[in-house]
């Protein structure tokens, strides 16, 4: 009886172990990654007026002008 456990618990194991060897690789790609944030993490991290910026979806005003968080479009 304690054989037939071994082997159970023998055969397992190669079996386990066959899964881990096959089970692909992740292809590293240089495209960079999207951000992705839930609605949450964007209403929290939204950037006050003056700070800087990249893009529009920064700003807490949804205005990104001469890369800062602007309040109004036309901004002499």
């Amino acid at each position: 009886m304690l054989q037939l456990k071994l082997f159970a618990v023998l055969l397992t194991c190669l079996l386990l172990l066959g899964q881990a060897q096959s089970s692909p690789v992740p292809e590293l790609s240089s495209a960079k990654r999207t951000r992705r944030m839930t609605p949450f993490w964007r209403g929290v991290s939204l950037r006050p007026i003056g700070a800087s910026c990249r893009d529009d979806s920064e700003c807490i005003t949804r205005l990104c002008k001469r890369r800062r968080c602007s309040l109004s479009v036309a901004q002499e």
